[in-house]
């Protein structure tokens, strides 16, 4: 049946490089390899006990068995606005500049969705998380990297920023600091300066921040684009539960910033999903109102990890951007291979499966992404698999 094919928003994107080391993955474990993974942000953790009682106790009320307010609950909305104060001394209007989302991924496709035009321009990451890139694409607009490269810290040459806003005129500009996949992190400067160029080129910021609470030093706590006098007219910042607090399944998450983003934004959202489920909302009420508490274990336990992580990579004479933040280590691909055929060599012969700088834009090539998502005992055997690999 020829006439059942995908859209060409579909056909356009580009390849889903993770599909190709899936294949790889399928292919190593049928001739009996055993995989370990650290390809994969997802903590292997549980959500904090106190948390999933929470949630018990939410759920099992008839009251919280019915729709969300697809903006999320005033009490929800009312605790995101205090955590923000707290945490970045930034004060909020709940009602028209909070959303409650399913996650922060879900936000940030929708947003192009509330905003972007056929044909207009979005800057985005490279490398980055790919859906910056094809959130853009499905809304009908065009992508267009912004190329973070080794030799800036992976951080934007803010010259070639500016220089990109003159020329595409974007409708948005996107950034993820901490970022995924290269856990590079900013300063005050510099996002004073993003600030600074959003408002002189009229272009809407968006900042991902799902790693604000994923950091190792004090000295390196990460800092909220609205923090910036000015960033709350041009800017809308995403934030997450799913790192800091254990909680990826729970699908749960906000944005914060202009009312007027905010707005779109939700309008977005009512003709596509609903709110989370109140029984998680609740939850995650209480986790912010416990956030240090909560969130301080989990940052020792990714800071022990890194420490393993790193000490290996120095054993073996790899390559890595100091990590600052988030739960991954950005290294580089030793020898001449592409970071594809190092995946590929790693699965197939090691079982190690990591990944490719490329899977995250053309900035990315001749790295590689460790997630520090496993136990101790699992880190330390993908260092001796890795070495192994090396000496082959």
């Amino acid at each position: 049946m020829k006439w059942i094919e995908q859209s060409r928003r579909l056909q356009e994107l580009p390849p889903y490089i993770f599909s190709e080391i899936n294949a790889i993955k399928a292919a190593a474990q049928k001739r009996g390899v055993s995989l370990l993974s650290l390809a994969i942000g997802d903590p292997d953790q549980p959500t904090p006990e106190a948390i999933v009682r929470k949630l018990q106790e939410a759920s099992a009320r008839p009251e919280n068995h019915v729709y969300s307010p697809y903006e999320g609950t005033l009490a929800f909305k009312e605790a995101v606005a205090h955590w923000f104060l707290e945490r970045f001394q930034v004060k909020v209007n709940p009602e028209t500049e909070v959303v409650a989302l399913i996650g922060s991924k879900e936000g940030i496709a929708h947003f192009p969705m509330a905003f972007v035009n056929p044909g207009d321009k979005c800057l985005y990451p490279s490398p980055g998380y790919p859906i910056f890139q094809t959130a853009i694409s499905l809304a009908g607009g065009i992508p267009v990297p912004v190329p973070h490269r080794a030799e800036n810290g992976f951080v934007p040459d803010l010259h070639e920023l500016e220089s990109l806003m003159v020329l595409h005129k974007p409708k948005y500009l996107l950034v993820n600091f901490p970022s995924n996949p290269t856990s590079a992190v900013v300063g005050r400067d510099f996002l004073t300066e993003l600030v600074f160029l959003a408002r002189k080129y009229e272009t809407i910021l968006v900042s991902d921040n799902a790693y604000s609470e994923m950091y190792y030093e004090d000295s390196d706590r990460p800092l909220s684009i609205l923090e910036i006098p000015g960033a709350m007219d041009v800017a809308i910042e995403f934030q997450s539960f799913s790192k800091t607090f254990n909680m990826t399944g729970w699908r749960i998450a906000y944005a914060v910033g202009n009312s007027k983003l905010i707005a779109g934004l939700l309008r977005a959202k009512t003709n596509i999903d609903s709110g989370p489920l109140l029984a998680v909302q609740e939850a995650g009420i209480y986790a912010l109102k416990n956030g240090k508490v909560l969130s301080e274990p989990i940052r020792e336990l990714y800071r022990k990890r890194k420490t393993i992580v790193v000490q290996g990579l120095d054993q073996l004479g790899i390559q890595y951007l100091k990590p600052r933040a988030t739960f991954f280590i950005w290294a580089k691909v030793p020898g001449k291979e592409t970071s594809m055929d190092f995946t590929k060599r790693l699965i197939e012969n090691e079982g190690l499966v990591v990944t490719p700088g490329i899977g995250f834009g053309k900035e990315g090539e001749g790295y590689f992404r460790l997630a520090l998502t496993v136990p101790d005992a699992s880190l330390q055997d993908a260092i001796k698999r890795l070495g192994r690999a090396l000496n082959k």
